[in-house]
């Protein structure tokens, strides 16, 4: 049984989603895409934000600092480093070739796998906002509940466009980086056997060295394409990802402010934040900021990222490319609360990428995130067809119905607890 009947007799998810879906498409036509620290990314907000104003006690925009070409900026320098390195390799220096193949890694795994800011002080500055509407609790105040989407846009990514999010992967992505490795392989072993290819000499190479050199070579093409994986000026709608993140945060509120609920201990906050698609910036920078207060009482955030395939709808147990645990109780939380709505719902891992929930976990706040999206990824990810005509209302309406007994089930009984 809900715990949400407890609460009411029923809650409107139907209006409410159809309510999401007009509001997405508003957005959609009439502001547009919304590249991370840009105008129509703030003005975005401020029209949800009229929304958020009728069903919460205050609502308020925090602006924070982000260089938002870090995240991705990287790429044509990994790509030289890697190019290079079998040509300075094959021409006796396989050392500095080894170094180079490193120093193409480096930023690959610290922006695009981990979302740290290594190289973002390389680019120009920009400013980005967070949106955030709270709700308070009949009663005091004891603990707190997140429900946090992101209201910005990624850069367009023309080769899934062209190929499709997993033929994208398959053909590009995946051999583009074994060719980096493959290449960081040739030169280790040319520097402890003690040559460089042909040890300076072409003609004298063996089979093994023009082997080597030859596969590294095959996999160049697929390194370059890579310099094009991103549009550095376009960027696209953002229906799915994630205006209904955002507006199953807003439809969730809504509808309990419809319905008449006022929870009994909880307060909620719904936040809309900013630059999540320059790695995480907006949510970084609310939980930096707020890491005291949301420590002072029990707080629980939950990512909720891209509700489109119903059929792919789940609980992620690791997130930052698969290095960050979830919180237990907060997965469970989610899951348990699905239960009851009639979901079956699977723990998925983000084996490359991140949501929101992450930059809470790592600031030690009990987090998971919570999407209905094909891991392949889809053809529709970070490409034009992200519009308001591709969006599925049902997987919208299924995760605010799912949050709903979620922030009721917190409510009366805090985070499950392991046996």
């Amino acid at each position: 049984m809900k715990i949400a009947n407890e609460y009411a007799p029923s809650f409107d998810t139907k209006s409410n989603t159809d309510f999401s879906v007009e509001q997405i498409t508003d957005i959609c036509n009439n502001i547009g895409p919304r590249k991370p620290g840009s105008p129509e990314e703030l003005k975005a907000q401020k029209f949800m934000q009229q929304t958020l104003d009728k069903i919460s006690d205050k609502t308020e925009i925090e602006d924070f600092t982000l260089h938002r070409q870090g995240f991705m900026g990287f790429i044509p320098f990994t790509v030289c480093m890697g190019v290079a390195s079998v040509f300075v390799n094959w021409f006796g220096k396989p050392l500095i070739a080894f170094i180079m193949c490193i120093l193409a890694f480096v930023p690959l795994i610290l922006e695009f796998l981990m979302y740290k800011e290594f190289d973002d002080f390389l680019f120009p500055k920009q400013t980005s906002h967070n949106l955030i509407a709270t709700r308070a609790p009949l009663g005091e105040t004891k603990q707190r509940i997140l429900l946090v989407g992101h209201s910005d846009s990624q850069f367009e990514w023309p080769i899934n466009l062209l190929l499709g999010g997993l033929k994208a992967k398959l053909l590009v992505e995946v051999p583009a980086v074994v060719g980096l490795v493959i290449q960081t392989i040739f030169a280790l072993v040319c520097a402890i056997v003690g040559k460089g290819g042909a040890a300076g000499d072409i003609t004298s190479a063996t089979w093994f060295f023009k082997l080597f050199f030859i596969v590294s070579i095959i996999f160049i093409p697929f390194e370059i394409s890579f310099i094009f994986f991103q549009s550095w000026t376009k960027s696209v709608p953002g229906a799915s990802d994630n205006l209904s993140g955002c507006y199953v945060g807003i439809g969730t509120l809504k509808a309990m402010r419809e319905a008449g609920v006022d929870l009994n201990q909880t307060e909620i906050r719904v936040i809309c934040s900013g630059s999540e698609e320059a790695g995480l910036r907006g949510a970084k920078a609310y939980a930096k900021a707020h890491e005291k207060e949301l420590k002072d009482i029990p707080t629980v955030a939950i990512g909720l990222d891209t509700f489109r395939d119903l059929e792919y709808i789940a609980v992620y147990d690791r997130d930052l490319s698969g290095t960050l645990q979830h919180d237990w109780g907060a997965k469970y939380l989610v899951k348990n609360a699905a239960a009851n709505c009639g979901y079956d719902l699977k723990f998925e891992s983000i084996y490359i990428g991140a949501c929101d929930a992450a930059a809470f976990e790592q600031r030690g706040i009990p987090s998971t995130g919570f999407a209905a999206m094909d891991p392949a990824p889809a053809d529709y990810y970070h490409t034009r067809k992200d519009n308001p005509e591709n969006l599925r209302p049902e997987a919208i309406e299924a995760a605010i119905e799912i949050m709903i007994e979620t922030v009721c089930m917190y409510d009366k009984e805090g985070l499950p607890k392991k046996d």
